[in-house]
């Protein structure tokens, strides 16, 4: 019978590490969702090429500050 020791080193090291992972790709996710519906409604008549730009320019923003 297994004492649970060999499931260790599946986990991240620490809960906090972990947590702190998840809550920043979750608000890198809110933040690009918020870029698209305001790029939407501030631009109706932009192509989904310049959209795409834009979008791909923000999440290169986004990396730079992290």
């Amino acid at each position: 019978m297994s004492d649970g020791n060999f499931n260790r080193s599946l986990l991240p090291r620490t809960d906090y590490q972990s947590g702190v992972r998840a809550g920043r790709a979750r608000e890198r996710q809110r933040a690009l969702d918020a870029f698209m519906g305001t790029l939407t409604s501030a631009f109706p008549t932009a192509t989904d090429e310049e959209k795409a730009r834009a979008l791909q320019m923000f999440r290169h923003a986004l990396e730079d500050k992290e």
